[in-house]
């Protein structure tokens, strides 16, 4: 890293409110989504976990996608509640380098396992003769090793790229946690060739995968389609459905927060989309995948209940 990068001891991120009585009640908010998070995604994850009948690949992926939003909600809402609690913007250096990378890590993850979940029901429901051949339990944890990996890997060199270029643009950051196009506005220069060649191979990849999962579906829907009982094809629009609650909030939010045109930004609309792509996907989305699978609310009732 080049001495100017080295100078920075710490960055000043971008808070909620200015007085005290908001600050607390951006606290009192944060603490209550980060609870139902931790509360959603933890149950499911012991669920799955203790309940065989869900030892089935839809499942081994919903607990990779759960403890992705654990890690995820983890990694921004802490900070900024401690933050408000003690009145201070600040984040050390080290500490921004490390909430970037793992960000990116997590929700490139999250991506790539959405990407895997929709296979899973592309192959359950079109070719379900061959589920049992194409998603066996080596292949499954390969695919969901591949899917951290990819995540892995993204984080590390978007992470090394971004803090290896020189800052000369104060320390603030213009959002409430540490992220790539705040801390690029802070170099001295505009972006790297390195880092745009990575941002630009990140699209790609990005619309490679929305493409897979937007034929996956159309094919999907086809199928369904031609299921001659009204029960056949309830039962199967049921295992589809959270899914893609879950991929089409995903992707509007983190679209809309990244491709927004510069004309209608502002610090406030920048907070509430990052709100809306890093923190109110992972409190929602156990609830989005218990309201409609009456096979996981029994399982969970029975993990409250004891029955196991």
């Amino acid at each position: 890293m080049s001495n100017s990068s080295i100078s920075i001891s710490q960055f000043l991120l971008l808070p909620f409110a200015d007085t005290r009585e908001l600050q607390l009640l951006h606290f009192c908010l944060f603490l209550d989504i980060y609870l139902a998070a931790l509360l959603g995604n933890g149950l499911i994850i012991i669920t799955i976990a203790c309940d065989h009948h869900l030892h089935t690949p839809m499942y081994f992926f919903l607990l990779n996608l759960s403890l992705t939003d654990l890690g995820c909600i983890s990694t921004t809402v802490p900070k900024s509640m401690a933050n408000c609690l003690w009145d201070t913007r600040a984040i050390s250096y080290t500490g921004c380098v490390a909430q970037l990378f793992f960000f990116l890590f997590l929700i490139a993850t999250e991506y790539n396992l959405l990407t895997v979940m929709t296979y899973d029901r592309y192959i359950a429901i079109c070719h379900p003769l061959h589920y049992g051949t194409l998603l066996g339990s080596r292949a499954c944890v390969h695919m969901a090793a591949a899917a951290w990996a990819c995540g892995f890997l993204c984080a590390l060199l978007h992470t090394a790229n971004t803090f290896s270029l020189p800052l000369c643009h104060g320390n603030a950051v213009d959002q409430f946690f540490c992220e790539i196009p705040q801390i690029l506005k802070l170099s001295c220069s505009d972006a790297s060739l390195r880092e745009t060649g990575l941002i630009v191979l990140g699209v790609c990849l990005f619309f490679g995968c929305f493409v897979f999962i937007v034929v996956s579906y159309v094919q999907i829907f086809r199928a369904v389609l031609r299921i001659p009982s009204q029960q056949g094809r309830h039962k199967a629009f049921s295992t589809c459905v959270p899914h893609l609650a879950v991929v089409s909030l995903f992707l509007i939010t983190a679209m809309f927060a990244n491709l927004k045109p510069s004309s209608i930004s502002s610090l406030f609309l920048n907070l509430v989309l990052a709100f809306l792509y890093s923190v109110f996907p992972p409190a929602v989305n156990p609830l989005i995948y218990s309201m409609r699978n009456q096979e996981l609310k029994d399982a969970l009732w029975k993990l409250m209940t004891g029955s196991f």
